[in-house]
């Protein structure tokens, strides 16, 4: 959806602006997740671009019905796997010169995301050894 909007001139902002996507894209982002629930279907949101204060936005009607998920590796995990993360960065989408993509700046922005977690009460799933999720569906 971001680069739908992005490339067709929906918006002048650039995939680089992170937090002014996640102010442009999460009104629209948080109707059709409404959307889906009333009609009783199942969407997977993924991506950056939804704020970490999200459940605000939703009454318990719909809260029932949304299982959130972060994930956040531990600093010795990504250590660990470095190569495979920058191996694997743009299976979903191609991230093109991945220069920006160091230890590092890894480091910090699982940092960050960690921080955010915890300022937001959210239990992430914390990677560490590899990783299995197994979410159900009501």
């Amino acid at each position: 959806m971001k680069m739908g909007l992005i490339r067709s001139g929906q918006t002048h902002l650039t995939a680089e602006e992170d937090e002014a996507l996640t102010a442009y894209l999460w009104p629209i982002v948080r109707e059709m997740i409404k959307t889906a629930i009333e009609n009783g279907q199942h969407l997977i949101v993924e991506g950056c671009y939804i704020p970490y204060d999200w459940q605000k936005e939703f009454s318990e009607e719909y809260l029932q019905h949304i299982r959130a998920v972060w994930l956040v590796m531990t600093e010795n995990y990504i250590c660990r796997h470095f190569d495979d993360i920058r191996t694997y960065a743009s299976v979903i989408e191609d991230r093109g010169d991945d220069e920006g993509c160091t230890l590092e700046q890894v480091l910090e922005d699982n940092k960050n995301v960690a921080e955010q977690c915890k300022r937001h009460g959210i239990q992430p799933v914390l990677i560490d050894e590899g990783y299995q999720l197994n979410v159900t569906l009501d």
